[in-house]
């Protein structure tokens, strides 16, 4: 792997004594891509005391309004940060992902690139790693923590992270796009026994896309029916310190405070509300997502 540094144009290289540094643009290479990612410095933090690694919702990237606004309030309370973009297979993708290339990466690959950014992370010394998400995001470090079970994991956040209902994803898919999701699957799986993985189903409804040509193994990683896109199932009997954070109005995960409240009680789990908040927390509810994420770690 090869990485490099790449301060964003208009940052001044020099800041005031306390102040807190701007994110610099990182890129590493992976399996032939340049994965990009935004590294920031925690005020007054050195290597030795970790990172906090932040992951995107769907389709999205790491610079996003609410995943920015997280990132620079940890670095002013003196935590180091990373936050990555998801490739989907494109070379260098930033900004949201526009439903214009085929997608051929589906969460396995999500999963490798979090291994190749943490091994990035340790190479430069830094360590322990925090993993917090956001939405999907949030479930998809989840599942990295239980699926790959990665060293020295300090603390897992989740900030609104995603639910799952067979029933319901099987219906929102059919009304969205007229063809039961039945079908897709038998087609993906098909293509999978015949050994043409790299075969396109072509101009199929995916994620926020209503066409779009997408691989079997990329289609299959998604929408598969499995516990395993149910978060409160996957930390389901964790032991790493968890956080999941709720907004009081958020309706895009609507059941997450009731499938919380299913699990479990193994000690290692918090979970906080921020009144008001919807799915992505604007404005100044970051704040009260921060001050619930700090504390945390402050504690673990």
């Amino acid at each position: 792997m090869r990485f490099s540094w790449m301060m964003a144009a208009g940052t001044a290289l020099a800041m005031a004594v306390g102040s807190v540094l701007a994110a610099d643009k990182v890129t590493l290479e992976h399996n032939g891509l340049d994965m990009v990612g935004h590294f920031q410095e925690g005020a007054g933090a050195a290597p030795e005391d970790g990172v906090v690694m932040l992951l995107h919702g769907t389709l999205a990237h790491g610079r996003m309004e609410i995943m920015g606004a997280m990132q620079d309030q940890l670095a002013a309370r003196g935590y180091n940060t990373l936050s990555v973009n998801l490739s989907y297979g494109i070379d260098a993708r930033e900004g949201m992902f526009e439903c214009d290339v085929a997608v051929r990466h589906g969460v396995e690959g999500h999963l490798d690139e979090l291994e190749a950014w943490q091994g990035w992370l340790r190479d430069e010394g830094y360590g322990p790693l925090t993993l917090m998400g956001h939405s999907r995001g949030g479930n998809q470090m989840a599942r990295y923590l239980t699926e790959r079970d990665p060293d020295a994991i300090r603390a897992l956040v989740l900030v609104a992270p995603s639910t799952y209902d067979e029933g319901a994803a099987r219906a929102a898919y059919e009304d969205q796009s007229g063809t039961p999701l039945q079908v897709l699957l038998d087609r993906a799986h098909e293509l999978q026994r015949m050994g043409q993985d790299d075969t396109l189903l072509e101009g199929v409804r995916f994620l926020h896309c209503g066409e779009l040509d997408v691989t079997p193994a990329a289609f299959l990683g998604y929408y598969e029916p499995t516990s395993r896109h149910n978060t409160p199932s996957v930390i389901d009997g964790v032991r790493v310190p968890t956080l999941v954070v709720i907004g009081s109005e958020d309706d895009v995960v609507p059941d997450l405070p009731e499938r919380m409240e299913a699990v479990p009680d193994s000690g290692a789990i918090t979970v906080k509300t921020v009144d008001g908040a919807d799915h992505f927390f604007r404005d100044f509810f970051a704040d009260d997502v921060v001050d619930f994420s700090a504390g945390f770690l402050d504690r673990n």
